[in-house]
């Protein structure tokens, strides 16, 4: 038996994995057990769990791989400030005394922190070094159910690229194109989400669901003036508009004076229409170039699969559109998009690629994406009784009953069960749970639950077999990554005053029979429910369709703003706690609000740094 463990660490999302003879065994997001979001640092904790999941200590791990390789991002900065200088030698002069402590000789480093894990690890030879978009494009391929593909990477930069195309044929992968920094979709998108006053490599998710309530009157101002954009969808920015190759912000005074209002101050300045008509344009700028680089990737090689990974494919708008276009038959975008989803890519990449090995099987190889810890009743119930909570267990069908009821009841429901989700993406195992039909649920969600933007859309779970009835969509969708629209005979038409509202005043307009899921524009992030994935909660769903004739439940992370998903039995008894959440299922175990000690009631609102 071989075993791999993948590490990303040390920019944003450090995250932990673990394969055997290829199978994958264990994946998770450092930020999860830190509680810090987006953690960058070693990966202690995840290296800790997917080892504990594998029954393994670190000596008997085979190879170690790193997700990308540090030199080369080295050289990258040195030239790019030689580039620029004088320019940036602030950001220079603070970057530099960190890269030659830690990140330039990360071999050293990452072996003393391994060792940590076990005294008896003693052989630096077992860390080897991927390469940052060829772990994306492996692990958006090789988990992939496609025996051949177009895999196409987008983000903010690795170590010089920021897109790549690659062609995977059976356990094969090679990178054909490249784009290289500073040009980067990624950080194009960035660059608006901080003009907005939107945290980068956090916020860039609230640019995409501000998008809808404004008008795209930027587009063509970007696409003339920021940008050199060809018909192949391959791109050169403009640098004199922005400052993130060399300086400490992200975009220059040129680019506050070229839309005409200076960068948004999120503690001083409202959210205007100006900030949603912004958010629209770089929304459609970045649908353009994707849809247009993906049209021209599907004339050029005549490639029926398109696999996605990167930051930028979780702009599920951006894929949703490369869906309806037609442009290819299949599409399957790796959950853990991001960084986090690179350590898997890095050990897959080195299993297939570098050891030769065959893949076994063209089925999708995520298990759901559920690849996190999960907890046993005995343990759940220590934990309660060291709580002070008031609980009660029940059998497993008893659960689904009740839950279904309180969901019908329009009541909210925390939901921990299974194995916790790899990737950004909650997926019915740390779950906040509500009734779609309710028309105060979404607000309600976001301001006293979430305690976040008003204007912030949910998504629906929905049972497979329902998907085409409800939604204009009939692909398998199940890590929520592809937006559709509500079927027209769901959809409640907006009259002329309510079509002429501004910005948020759409927001309180019912725009169909599921109006908490029903985006502005009648859109919704779908995920699918599959019963050979997630047997729970694909009951839970279609006992709710039997209380209500909706197969549809609205799906929400369980956490609240600026927290990272709930990892752990205390993590979700004080999210419960310190929220209006209503009931907290825990496996076999059932909370109520009402019935617990007022005294363990939390000011959970303040907890967390904002997002």
């Amino acid at each position: 038996m071989t075993t791999i463990l993948g590490i990303s660490a040390f920019y944003h999302d450090s995250a932990a994995a673990l394969i055997e003879d290829g199978s994958i065994i264990a994946a998770a997001q450092e930020e999860r057990f830190s509680r810090k979001k987006h953690d960058a640092n070693y990966p202690v904790n995840a290296v800790d769990y997917v080892l504990k999941e594998g029954g393994l200590k670190l000596s008997q791990i085979d190879h170690i791989v790193f997700f990308e390789k540090p030199f080369l991002k080295f050289e990258r900065l040195i030239e790019t400030y030689l580039a620029f200088a004088p320019r940036g030698f602030k950001s220079f002069s603070m970057s530099m005394p960190i890269w030659l402590r830690e990140k330039l000789f990360q071999k050293k480093y990452l072996f003393d922190h391994l060792k940590k894990h076990d005294e008896n690890f003693s052989d630096i030879n077992k860390i080897k070094f991927s390469e940052h978009h060829y772990s994306h494009a492996a692990s958006a391929f090789f988990p992939s159910p496609f025996k051949e593909s177009l895999v196409l990477t987008l983000d903010g930069v690795g170590e010089w690229a920021t897109t790549t195309v690659a062609i995977g044929k059976e356990s094969k992968l090679k990178i054909l194109k490249e784009i290289h920094f500073p040009h980067s979709l990624g950080l194009l998108y960035s660059a608006f989400t901080y003009y907005t006053g939107f945290k980068v490599n956090s916020g860039e998710y609230k640019v995409m669901g501000l998008a809808p309530y404004g008008r795209p009157k930027f587009k063509d101002l970007i696409i003339k003036k920021l940008m050199d954009l060809k018909d192949d969808g391959s791109f050169r920015l403009n640098m004199k508009y922005f400052s993130f190759a060399t300086g400490l912000t992200m975009t220059n005074k040129k680019f506050s004076d070229l839309f005409g209002e200076p960068v948004r101050d999120p503690k001083r300045d409202q959210l205007t229409q100006f900030h949603m008509d912004i958010a629209a344009s770089i929304q459609a700028v970045t649908e353009e170039i994707v849809l247009k680089m993906s049209k021209s990737l599907a004339e050029e090689y005549r490639i029926k699969n398109l696999c996605l990974a990167g930051g930028v494919a979780l702009n599920c708008v951006a894929n949703g559109k490369i869906l309806k276009d037609k442009l290819f038959e299949n599409i399957w975008i790796q959950p853990a998009a991001g960084d986090a989803g690179g350590s898997l890519g890095a050990a897959l990449a080195y299993w297939h690629s570098e050891l030769n090995m065959p893949r076994k099987s063209y089925e999708d190889q995520m298990k759901g994406s559920y690849l996190g810890p999960k907890f046993d009743n005995s343990h759940i119930e220590e934990k309660l009784k060291s709580l002070k909570a008031n609980y009660k267990k029940y059998d497993t069908k008893e659960v689904i009953t009740l839950t279904a009821k309180q969901l019908s009841n329009e009541k909210t429901v925390g939901w921990f069960q299974g194995r916790m989700e790899f990737g950004p993406r909650a997926l019915g195992g740390r779950s906040i749970l509500a009734d779609p039909r309710s028309e105060k649920m979404q607000k309600e969600l976001n301001l006293k639950i979430k305690f976040r933007e008003s204007f912030r859309p949910f998504a629906p779970s929905i049972l497979r077999d329902d998907l085409n009835e409800w939604f204009e969509l009939n692909n398998d969708s199940p890590y929520m990554l592809l937006v559709s629209e509500v079927k027209k005979n769901k959809q409640i038409k907006m009259n002329e005053k309510e079509e002429n509202l501004f910005g948020i005043d759409k927001l309180n307009v019912k725009r169909s029979s599921i109006p908490a899921i029903t985006h502005v524009d009648y859109s919704a992030r779908i995920q699918t429910v599959h019963r050979e994935t997630n047997p729970r909660y694909y009951d839970l769903i279609e006992e709710f369709k039997r209380n209500t004739n909706c197969p549809v439940l609205v799906n929400t992370s369980f956490n609240v703003r600026g927290e990272p998903i709930v990892c752990s039995i205390e993590d979700a008894f004080n999210c419960f706690m310190g929220t209006n959440l209503d009931v907290l299922v825990l496996e076999d175990f059932i909370l109520f609000k009402e019935q617990q000690d007022k005294s363990l009631i939390k000011d959970y609102k303040n907890k967390f740094e904002l997002d």
